[in-house]
This record gives structure tokens, C-alpha cells and sequence, in this order.
């Protein structure tokens, strides 16, 4: 699977959620469930290697503002989120997380930036084909720390100073 089956696939499946991040993630599975092992794992390295590029404290910071604040376990969740948005929202965000403002047609703390169950689609799919659980997908692991220049994730100012965009449209 290449990188452009990857985001075809993420795209239709979020389409046809209706953009409800649950729905979007049980609709994945059943569409990776139509490929072979062997593709369910490239699309869960395609989907791992975003996961970690996007390991960052500038979208980290895009996070805590979208979602009035974010933990780690919160950041996790919308990293996945973020990748289920689509390529266009998902590289836009990477080149500018105050971009995330025009990508956007709407969000919902309540209802968005959790993508949990997309994070483990591929893994579901995989268990289901084979009886057993996904192998190492001998993707580099993330840096132990975000790449970038560490923010206050609590310091509204700073948040509203660095995201302009965001700030003005979410904050």
C-alpha cells in the first residue's frame, strides 16, 4: 500500500462517518478488513510514521488550545485525530498549527480531536485476518520528547501570542 492508497482510504472512511471520529475508526477497520495482511501493515506503518512526525510542541500547543487543554494521553488522541482529518488538514497543520484555523470547517471539543480508536484500526484488522496480534512495524520509535521549543501549555497568553488564528476562531 503507498502513501496515496493510505489517505484515499482514511478520506472515504471519514466521509462516510460523517466525520464522528467512532464511527470513522469502525468503518476503517471494515475497509482494511477487504486487504491482505501485508497491506493493513503498510497502512499501520504509513499511519505510525504520521503518528510520530507529528510529535511535536508547536501542534502540541494547537492541541491545548483546541481542547482547553491537553496531557499527554490527550495529545496521543488528537495526533490520531489529526491524521484522520485527511493529508491536506494533516500537512497543513504539520507546516503551520496555526493553519489548523482555515483547515478546520468546525470543532467540537466535545466531539473532536479524539481519535483513540483510529490509532488501533490497523491493529483491529490485523487480528481479526490472522488470529494474532500485529508484528513490529519497524517504525522508529518517537523521540522520547516533542521535536520543537517547549511551550506553557497552560499559559493562555502564550497560547493566544503564538496562535493567533486558533486563538481568535477557538480560544
Amino acid at each position: 500500500m503507498d502513501e496515496t492508497e493510505f489517505w484515499e482510504i482514511v478520506d472515504r472512511t471519514r466521509q462516510a462517518a460523517g466525520g464522528d471520529p467512532e464511527e470513522h475508526a469502525d468503518l476503517l477497520v471494515e475497509r482494511l478488513l477487504r486487504h491482505d495482511p501485508d497491506s493493513v501493515l503498510d497502512f499501520a506503518r504509513h499511519f505510525e510514521a504520521r503518528y510520530n512526525r507529528a510529535y511535536r510542541w508547536d501542534l502540541w500547543g494547537a492541541a491545548a488550545l483546541l481542547l482547553g487543554g491537553a496531557d499527554d494521553e490527550a495529545f496521543d488522541y488528537f495526533r490520531c485525530w489529526l491524521i484522520g482529518q485527511g493529508r491536506e488538514v494533516f500537512e497543513g497543520a504539520l507546516h503551520d498549527p496555526d493553519a489548523l484555523a482555515g483547515l478546520l470547517d468546525s470543532f467540537d471539543e466535545e466531539f473532536d480531536g479524539d481519535g483513540e480508536e483510529l490509532g488501533y484500526a490497523a491493529d483491529e484488522a490485523y487480528e481479526q485476518l490472522t488470529g494474532v496480534v500485529a508484528p513490529d512495524l519497524g517504525v522508529p520509535p518517537q523521540s522520547a520528547e516533542p521535536a520543537g521549543t517547549p511551550l506553557d501549555l497552560a499559559d493562555e497568553d502564550a497560547l493566544a501570542e503564538r496562535y493567533p488564528q486558533l486563538w481568535e476562531r477557538f480560544g
